[in-house]
This record gives structure tokens, sequence and C-alpha cells, in this order.
């Protein structure tokens, strides 16, 4: 096989990876962040969810509108409920890496009820994939 159809056929095969199809500008909260200014930011950037990001870039937990309904919880005997997004976020159970191809990302959204899924490499946040971004990745490259 000569090397221009090698070229042609990798290119063929290649399979994609979570990193062409993952958002990298990501709005994130930090930690000590008082919880009522991070239910604000969720509204007024009418997002369901962030990530929740040390100083150095570190993932340490998902703000997600569910978590934000336990202020409603936590003040039960009508006091206000008070505490910073760290009291409140979920820690994070699943992140994957930008060099996962999109098939095994796929299959992970098939096994957990997540609609996006964090991207870290060596530690720190780089970018985030949803549902969505795989039904693009799906819509250009299984036609």
């Amino acid at each position: 096989m000569n090397d221009v159809l090698k070229d042609r056929l990798s290119v063929v095969t290649k399979l994609p990876l979570v990193r062409e199809y993952m958002a990298t500008e990501l709005l994130k909260l930090e930690p000590d962040c008082d919880i009522y200014d991070a239910v604000d930011f969720l509204l007024e950037h009418r997002i369901s969810g962030a990530p929740v990001v040390s100083p150095d870039g570190e993932l340490v937990g998902v703000l997600s509108e569910k978590d934000c309904l336990k202020l409603l919880a936590s003040g039960a005997g009508h006091e206000r409920p008070v505490g910073q997004v760290s009291d409140y976020m979920t820690t994070v159970a699943v992140t994957i890496p930008s060099s996962m191809d999109i098939y095994f990302a796929a299959g992970i959204f098939l096994k957990h009820v997540y609609r996006r899924l964090p991207v870290v490499d060596n530690g720190r946040l780089v970018g985030q994939i949803s549902r969505r971004d795989i039904l693009k990745a799906i819509s250009e490259r299984l036609r």
C-alpha cells in the first residue's frame, strides 16, 4: 500500500476524540463562593450547573440546580440557610480525558444519568462534553 493511500485510510479510520467536540469556554464557580451568589450566577447565565474549580484550576465538584434545591430542605425551620458552594456541590464521580474517543464517551453517557461530563487532563479542568456534543459528532461522522 502506498503512502498516500495509507494517509487517506488513517484519516477515514481515525476515531474522533473528546477534545474535538468538547466545550472549552466554561463558566466556573469557586468553592468559597456564597451559595446565593452561585444561584444568581446560574440564573443569570441560564445554565443548569457549573464546574467548581480551585484557584489553581483543579476540578473539585459541580454545582447543579438540583444541588441548589438543598437550600430549601436545609431551611425547613424557617431560618435562612447559609453557606458556600462547597457546602452544596456534588463531588465529581466521573471525569474523562480529552484523549478519549467519543464512542467510549457515549458509552459512559449510556451507563450514567449525567447530561455532561467534565474533561480533565493532568488533574486540571480543560473542558466539558455533553450529550449534545456527542450527537453533533454522530451527525458529522456517521452520515
